[in-house]
């Protein structure tokens, strides 16, 4: 016989003492249906393990304060659209899974989604589309692409990783991401492009693909991208992109920003065995990548 869910049913009642019906999809989730018969998901994994310490009383009331924060933010959302506060976040596909549809979201590139999200001085809530109040999705996307890139402070600094120099693009806020968009702010000419990630929401890092050895920096920035991705809060992905600068970045900046259109970024990948002295290509773009970097530096 299973157990009960006693912090679940906890996080449910709270719900219920404030007038909403809250199920549990599954045990990481918590999907609470709203005055006009629409839900609205959230991840409490977090949740449950800061209220996995607490007992009776003060599991009820940890369950009540998330709840009344949640009930303000539902009160929040049925207001205009706070044009100031959005932003752009960036999240791994399958962190949305079927929430991706209800929710002013796009592909950024294979396995990365980014959402428009309202930023609260207590909370970050993605953006749903029925709030879009017949706005063009790409000019709220456009709006939150600029508060995210020009109005949320951010450094960019370069350091030397293994031999390789690597441009880390940071802030203390979670939508550094949003710098994609505007990478020629932050490379050279890089006719071939540049690698890119985006290990955690606070950072990007960037390296301008050149003289240095392909391998190297490619085996460079994957290392680095993996170990951010494993110590940081809420990763995003250790995965390895190659930036193709072309019609996107030709455009004005501002045009871009507020198109349909996002930057071409491509999976790349190579897994190095020092001791046979061989490289394994990871994706079909890498070979086009190496194919190109090679014909440079023949």
């Amino acid at each position: 016989m299973m157990e009960p869910d006693i912090i679940g049913q906890a996080l449910v009642r709270a719900f219920a003492d404030r007038g909403y019906a809250a199920t549990l999809p599954d045990p990481a989730t918590i999907s609470v249906r709203l005055a006009d018969g629409s839900s609205a998901n959230a991840d409490i994994g977090s949740w449950r393990e800061h209220a996995i310490s607490f007992g009776g009383a003060g599991l009820a009331e940890a369950a009540a304060g998330y709840a009344e924060q949640a009930v303000r933010a539902f009160e929040r959302a049925a207001t205009e659209l706070p044009e100031p506060d959005l932003r752009v976040r960036l999240y791994p596909e399958e962190a949305l899974g079927d929430m991706a549809g209800a929710l002013v979201a796009r592909r950024l590139a294979p396995g990365l989604m980014e959402t428009v999200v309202i930023d609260y001085p207590d909370s970050i809530v993605p953006l749903d589309r029925s709030r879009l109040g017949g706005r063009q999705e790409q000019a709220v996307f456009g709006a939150a692409l600029l508060h995210s890139i020009d109005k949320e402070p951010h450094y960019a600094e370069s350091a030397t990783v293994h031999g390789v120099p690597v441009t880390h693009v940071g802030g203390a806020h979670r939508y550094v991401g949003a710098h994609v968009h505007v990478l020629r702010r932050h490379v050279g000419q890089a006719p071939r492009g540049a690698l890119v990630s985006f290990p955690l929401p606070e950072y990007l890092l960037v390296h301008e693909i050149g003289d240095v050895h392909l391998f190297a920096a490619m085996e460079a920035m994957q290392e680095l991208s993996q170990r951010l991705f494993d110590s940081g809060d809420k990763p995003v992905s250790p995965r390895l992109y190659w930036w193709r600068p072309g019609a996107y970045e030709e455009q004005p900046e501002s045009q871009a920003l507020y198109g349909a259109d996002v930057p071409d970024l491509r999976p790349v990948g190579i897994r190095v065995d020092h001791q046979d002295k061989s490289v394994a290509f990871l994706t079909a773009d890498t070979d086009e990548l190496v194919e190109l970097w090679m014909r440079d530096h023949e």
